[in-house]
């Protein structure tokens, strides 16, 4: 399976791991090790968040840290439409 991140998306990760890496490089690399991981585990195993819209949305936690990451599955793609920090307000999440 293919991965893909939006613009978006890709931004929003990035943000996350600079604003990570202004109090600790080892938290930053941690943390990105960590979201790697769980981007693993879903191109493996696509189905294994429950959908969360109408649209195909997936959402599935970077336990332990309180990152989400919003995806969908097309056909041999997996594009990731958002990487998250848990707090946010929900109506700004992907759906």
């Amino acid at each position: 399976m293919r991965l893909r991140f939006t613009l978006r998306a890709a931004a929003e990760l990035d943000k996350v791991l600079a604003d990570i890496e202004l109090e600790s490089s080892q938290g930053a690399l941690r943390v990105k090790a960590r979201v790697q991981a769980v981007i693993n585990l879903i191109l493996q195993y696509p189905h294994a968040a429950p959908l969360r819209s109408k649209r195909g949305i997936r959402r599935i936690a970077v336990y332990p840290y309180p990152y989400l990451i919003f995806y969908k599955t097309t056909g041999d793609e997996l594009v990731i439409h958002g990487v998250r920090h848990a707090a946010r307000r929900p109506s700004s999440m992907p759906s």
